[in-house]
């Protein structure tokens, strides 16, 4: 007997838009139904264990989702606990009422509601944006239940009556539109479970009803009783002639009789059921984590190393975070994170979720409850996110912070590679900022790992400490013979400290001269090479106010020149001022010189760092169309007093080769401090030719 009826809807125009929009990917209907299916099976288990159902001989847990290009239709198959005709038109005809929920409230005491999956109800009904037509035929685990057919063109009515299935579970039959035949394709179907379904905690076959069958062959004992054995094979014993140790030829047994079975091929589940992050850490090893690492990210550069998260309280959440090796350009930088409810896939990169900075990495992230709207696919806005958010945090500078302090050597090994994740996310994250800051290295000028606060100490000015120092000593002695009064001694203010420059290198090639100045006077400097470390020292001079960094190129520091009086050198600048500025065509060339210690140096070129930043700034934001000189000016050129070019131009100023040698040493100069232009770089080739011909005659 068949009856119809209207589906329980507020109004006929929401079907059409829950049909079109209520999820962002057409392709989810895939997970949603696959995971009422799953739900069904998980609902029914909990049922066995409180002693309300009792398993038939032969039960097994699992998914079949059957495709079928001929028909252009997909099946999905559970051997759940089935619906009676009461429980469908409750389910199935009220649109937006959870049997999860419902099944949660019926059965709170005595099940694990955190294995639910369903909360919305309105799954199912994603079937409708990919078909035309759906059937459902189901049968109930109740004592006497009959099976019950439903089904439903699209509309707002439905047709539900007796059906004829003969096992426990729910069987829907999917009739694709045209617009999604690509659904009929048994690759395409694969795809899709495999990015939604492949951790689910039932297993999920994949079967195409046009194929044609498959076979293996196996050995008799390894028959299982799920076998369709096609039939038993008799291998006769290989012989091979072969010659003995005496050089008579024998004939030898290679491989003896064996007795086979031909077997339809056994079907591979697409899920994983029990994924790693559901293990305890103590329970995995090494090549466990690297496998689920290549498998998940299809990587196969090894990972430096990974963060287990597995936290029961105050919130559920399970997860492996692996520290990719990436190169050294940051912008080049993806990461993945995935993020599971229950382990069935949701999306990539969540960043209500996953602190921006961590997106970098690749890793996995179950958290059963987060707070989803109805399509699953976005998050509710919720102080609870923000919560999961900070503890993942928490977790990784607890790593890190750990690893350095108990393994010092093996975080120095991986610090060039993990300290674009750590920068960024001190720049992104003020509390990861103040776990982490204690444990920022830096790399000096012998290749040397110093703690940030080492680094500094060993390049404070000893001069003005010592000076400071005595300063404070004689200022006690006073304040001793002085009577001072205790309201004059309220009065007086604390100097302020001297501030500490750090010296840093971005180019150890390209600064190679200002480096081999920096050894010669005992000074060192920072190796920050990374597109990331500008604002990060800008970061650190707001936290630590008494810290500048000054690139090693900024300035030339009094450790690496003599010291002279204030008009010793003026004319001397004055007149190589004007004879370079006529050379090169630069009206408004800045130039400076000093007496360098080392003789060999005859031009460098120094930029302030307050103008190399603001250049830099320019280019992140592409303000190319601007003037760099509007920010303080350009490069200045410093030529070396005791150098003997530059005291042959100067003796010489009017020779008709001096004009060629400043170019020299201007573009000599540069190139010590910047790539030089394709044109400039034209020119410097031909000079060079053109002075080494000079030199031959």
């Amino acid at each position: 007997m068949s009856k119809t009826g209207n589906l329980s809807i507020n109004s006929e125009n929401i079907f059409p838009i829950i049909k079109k929009w209520l999820y962002s990917d057409h392709d989810i209907f895939m997970r949603e139904l696959v995971s009422n299916g799953c739900d069904a099976i998980t609902k029914l288990k909990k049922l066995a264990l409180i002693g309300e159902f009792t398993f038939p001989e032969g039960y097994k847990n699992k998914i079949d989702v059957i495709v079928n290009p001929k028909e252009k239709t997909l099946k999905f198959i559970d051997t759940g606990l089935g619906m009676t005709a009461d429980e469908v038109e409750e389910y199935i005809t009220q649109i937006a009422f959870s049997g999860a929920t419902d099944f949660l409230e019926k059965y709170k005491d005595n099940a694990n509601g955190d294995e639910i999956i369903g909360h919305f109800g309105l799954g199912f009904y994603s079937a409708f944006m990919v078909a035309d037509e759906v059937h459902i035929d189901t049968l109930s685990y109740r004592e006497g239940a009959a099976a019950v057919h439903w089904e439903c063109d699209g509309g707002t009515s439905y047709t539900i009556g007796d059906g004829d299935k003969t096992t426990i579970g729910t069987e829907i039959t999917l009739f694709l539109n045209e617009e999604s035949l690509e659904f009929a394709n048994e690759y395409r179907v694969r795809e899709v479970l495999e990015k939604y379904c492949s951790f689910m905690p039932t297993e999920i076959f994949l079967t195409n009803a046009d194929a044609e069958p498959q076979y293996e062959t196996i050995l008799k004992e390894e028959v299982r009783d799920d076998d369709e054995v096609i039939e038993y094979i008799h291998e006769d014993a290989k012989t091979e002639e072969k010659e003995n140790e005496n050089g008579e030829k024998e004939v030898v047994e290679v491989s003896p009789a064996q007795e086979k079975a031909k077997i339809k091929k056994r079907p591979v589940s697409i899920s994983d059921t029990h994924p790693l992050w559901t293990k305890h850490p103590n329970e995995c090893t090494k090549e466990e984590y690297l496998e689920f690492y290549r498998k998940v990210f299809m990587d196969y550069k090894e990972p430096l190393f990974w963060i287990h998260l597995n936290m029961d309280y105050p919130f559920n959440l399970k997860g492996i975070l692996y520290f990719p090796k990436i190169n050294t350009e940051y912008d080049s930088i993806e990461g993945t994170i995935k993020l599971y409810n229950n382990q069935v896939f949701i999306a990539d990169n969540i960043k209500e979720v996953i602190p921006e900075y961590l997106l970098l990495l690749k890793g996995v992230i179950d958290c059963p409850d987060l707070p989803l709207n109805v399509s699953r696919s976005a998050l509710q806005n919720d102080g609870f996110v923000k919560k999961i958010s900070d503890y993942i945090s928490k977790k990784v500078a607890d790593k890190l912070s750990g690893m350095c302090k108990t393994d010092r050597e093996e975080y120095e090994k991986y610090w060039d590679d993990i300290s674009p994740f750590i920068k960024f996310g001190c720049l992104k994250d003020s509390k990861f900022s103040d776990r982490m800051m204690d444990y920022i290295l830096v790399k000096n000028l012998d290749g040397k790992y110093l703690s940030l606060d080492d680094f500094i100490k060993e390049n404070q000015p000893k001069e003005e400490e010592a000076a400071a120092e005595t300063a404070e000593a004689n200022d006690a002695a006073e304040a001793a013979q002085e009577n001072t009064t205790e309201e004059a001694s309220d009065e007086e203010t604390e100097k302020e400290p001297p501030k500490t420059t750090l010296y840093y290198v971005t180019d150890e090639v390209q600064q190679s001269q200002y480096i081999n100045m920096f050894k010669e006077a005992g000074m060192d400097a920072a190796i920050l090479k990374h597109n990331i470390d500008t604002p990060f020292i800008t970061h650190v001079e707001q936290k630590k106010e008494n810290v500048h960094f000054q690139r090693i190129d900024a300035d030339v520091t009094d450790s690496v020149k003599e010291e002279t009086s204030e008009d010793e050198l003026k004319e001397t600048t004055e007149t190589l001022t004007d004879v370079f500025r006529k050379a090169l065509g630069k009206d408004k060339l800045e130039v400076k010189v000093e007496k360098l210690k080392n003789e060999k140096v005859s031009s460098m070129i120094t930029l302030s760092e307050e103008t190399r930043r603001m250049q830099e700034m320019m280019k992140m934001y592409n303000m190319y169309g601007m003037d760099p000189d509007m920010f303080g000016g350009s490069e200045t050129l410093v030529l070396n007093a005791n150098n003997a070019l530059v005291q042959y131009i100067l003796n010489n100023k009017d020779s008709e080769h001096v004009p060629m040698m400043c170019e020299q040493l201007y573009d000599l100069a540069m190139l010590s401090h910047a790539p030089l232009s394709p044109d400039a770089m034209t020119k410097f080739i031909a000079r060079s030719n053109e002075i080494m011909m000079l030199l031959t005659k």
